[in-house]
């Protein structure tokens, strides 16, 4: 392989005594395996950073594969040279040939993960040898004196043991490269919906995939429910949100995703209206003729039998106030509706959709129009309890498990706006939505593109109509259950999120959110159910094994999303107290040495704000999910009593004297 590198690219000429070591066939294998499969830039990814490659061509190629891996877009050789050129790195880095040549010498993708521990393996080599010449120029000097240089080469060896392949730290209030919606998941005629539409716009299928959700979630929420076992039901209405910068073209995906949603209501609204006028008319007579008697009954003289005529009213009014106006159907309600309003008309209609494209709604929440902000209608019509309230209209005082669905496309900030609303956090209100945060295309957006599918839009438009005019003619709320072994599958979710909420693990600052993740995955799954069988009317059937599966596969995608955003909102205490041991980390002991690795007890010792171990738990479990440590627990010896406690090991990357003058 080294042959065809040394036609694009000369090496220099090699001389093991003074070359440090390196593996060119494998950087090249390595880079060659990720143009050839996106499986396998996940892969290499997760052992091999920019910072182990020898040449730097390397590291700048590898750099710009997981960049355009990370926004979503297509990875080839093709793609690759079209990015380079565009940051002027394609010549510097051996022209678009070399990116093919890259590919031919790849024996094979499937083993990119062995490429690139073999690059790992070299670089490894390559840094210790740096670690001991500098070791030696220090001895050489002896201007530090004995002690302090073998201090020193103790702290960078045991930095060395400690960070072996160790990737750069990702910045607290931003996230790694987060995963694309998986739109394979989901029913066929709507995944491919989504992707047609997202080829179209150039946009993630990510905003394409939670409004069509939503759409789902307008169609059912609160008309059909799940039981996953006798005494646990779940609505089937979700609150989605979706967050992008502006000109993502938001609204043409909101557009085309909810179409049906709107057509559908237009319709019951036409073919009601006869109707409504038709009981009007009946309802205003029968007042008008019981007002008539009352007005005989008001008249002056003798001979006029008052008692007679006010009971013949009474009669003919209550007659009246028993014929029903049916309301004008709705389905939706506007995205910036006020939270009176929005009772009083769930107190009509029971289930609603808040839809839009921007996120006025979450501007209304967080009390743009008061000073409290008024929450109760968003908690209460989430889970279906029962909303009452003063500001509901007299007829109807109270309404029994009222069904919202929430599909919002808002710019990031607003979800900082909505985190600091006051109780948003506290009441749960945050816990409620499940959010994607997918990368933008924009600056990599094709200008032309082929359009939607006829078929495939019309695919989509006679499904989802179906299942809105379908389950908006039920009389009552239907009930689907699960079969045994989608039961089964239920309850291993239940005890794989139970280990995720344990202190130090992924969730353990997430409760609240996560605590609604197993709910979240079975109204997913009806969701899936309903879509599933909307062409032959099954839906009545018990949701199977593999539908939970499926929704599981969706609901960890917002899990992902949802550690992101609330490192973005930074609403949780931890995202505080990790800044807080960063910045102490980021400072050498009163020595002059670094800290190579810590403790929990010694995390206490940061701030006086921490008292206790269990204060520091999330902070140090953030800092873990970062990359700014790594933890080492020692196996438990068999002894009663508390479990070993672990170390932290600190990432190299703490430890210049550049992160002090960032510091102060």
């Amino acid at each position: 392989m080294s042959s065809a590198f040394s036609s694009s690219l000369p090496d220099p000429p090699y001389d093991a005594e003074t070359v440090p070591p390196n593996d060119q066939d494998a950087e090249q294998a390595a880079l060659g395996a990720m143009l050839l499969s996106r499986d396998a830039i996940t892969a290499v990814t997760a052992v091999l950073s920019v910072d182990d490659y020898y040449r730097p061509a390397h590291a700048t190629i590898h750099a710009a594969i997981t960049a355009m891996h990370s926004a979503g877009l297509p990875v080839d050789p093709i793609t690759v040279a079209a990015r380079l050129r565009d940051e002027g790195d394609l010549q510097r880095v051996g022209g678009a040939s070399y990116l093919h040549t890259l590919v031919q010498a790849t024996p094979t993708a499937a083993n990119g993960s062995y490429y690139a521990e073999i690059v790992v393996d070299v670089a490894r080599q390559r840094r210790l040898i740096e670690t001991g010449t500098r070791l030696i120029a220090h001895g050489r000097r002896g201007t530090q004196g004995t002690e302090r240089i073998a201090a020193e080469a103790t702290s960078e060896l045991a930095t060395l043991r400690s960070t072996e392949r160790c990737p750069a730290p990702i910045p607290l209030g931003t996230h790694a490269a987060l995963p694309t919606f998986p739109v394979g998941a989901l029913t066929p005629w709507i995944a491919e919906h989504v992707a047609a539409v997202a080829e179209f716009t150039q946009t993630p299928p990510d905003l394409g995939a939670t409004m069509a959700l939503a759409a789902l979630s307008t169609a059912a929420g609160g008309r059909v429910h799940v039981e996953i076992r006798p005494g646990w039901r779940e609505q089937s209405n979700l609150y989605l949100v979706c967050a992008m910068p502006p000109a993502s073209r938001k609204s043409d995906v909101f557009a085309a995703m909810t179409e049906p949603v709107y057509d559908v209501e237009r319709q019951l609204q036409e073919e009601s209206r006869a109707r409504i006028i038709e009981a009007e008319t009946t309802k205003e007579a029968a007042l008008a003729e019981a007002e008539g008697l009352m007005a005989r009954a008001r008249k002056p003289g003798d001979g006029i039998d008052r008692t007679a005529l006010v009971a013949e009213a009474s009669a003919a009014k209550l007659l009246a106030e028993e014929i029903h106006v049916p309301p004008r159907p709705r389905l939706t309600v506007s995205g910036d509706i006020t939270p009176e309003p929005l009772a009083q008309q769930l107190a009509i209609h029971r289930c609603l959709a808040a839809l839009s494209p921007e996120g006025d709604l979450f501007d209304i929440i967080a009390g743009r129009y008061s000073a409290k902000p008024n929450l109760g209608v968003f908690l209460q019509a989430h889970k279906g309890e029962r909303l009452q309230t003063d500001r509901i209209t007299r007829e109807q005082p109270s309404v029994d498990k009222p069904a919202l669905t929430i599909g919002i496309t808002p710019q990031p900030a607003v979800l900082q706006d909505l985190a600091g609303a006051p109780g948003a956090r506290d009441r749960g209100l945050l816990a409620r939505f499940l959010y994607a945060l997918p990368a933008s295309n924009l600056g990599y957006r094709r200008t032309r593109t082929a359009p939607v599918p006829e078929a495939v839009a019309r695919l989509y438009h006679s499904r989802l109509s179906g299942l809105l005019n379908t389950l908006y003619a039920l009389p009552e709320p239907v009930t689907v259950p699960l079969t045994a072994q989608a039961d089964r599958v239920v309850e291993a979710l239940q005890d794989k999120l139970e280990v995720a909420l344990r202190p130090e693990q992924p969730l353990s600052h997430l409760l609240d959110w996560a605590g609604k993740l197993v709910g979240h995955t079975a109204r997913v799954a009806l969701l899936l159910h309903l879509a599933d069988r909307a062409a032959d009317d099954r839906w009545g059937q018990p949701v199977e094994e593999s539908t939970i599966d499926r929704a599981a596969e969706i609901t960890d995608y917002y899990t992902q999303h949802a550690l992101a955003v609330f490192d973005l909102i930074a609403s949780d205490p931890a995202t505080d107290a990790a800044q807080t041991i960063l910045e102490w980390l980021r400072r050498p002991r009163t020595d002059g040495t670094w800290r190579t690795s810590i403790k929990r007890r010694d995390a206490v010792a940061a701030s006086r704000r921490f008292r206790t171990v269990t204060q520091v738990e999330p902070a140090l479990a953030l800092l873990e999910s970062h990359g700014y440590l790594r933890s080492d627990t020692p196996a438990r010896t068999g002894r009663a009593g508390q479990p070993p406690t672990a170390t932290y090991h600190v990432h190299p990357s703490l430890q210049t004297v550049s992160n002090v003058s960032t510091t102060h």
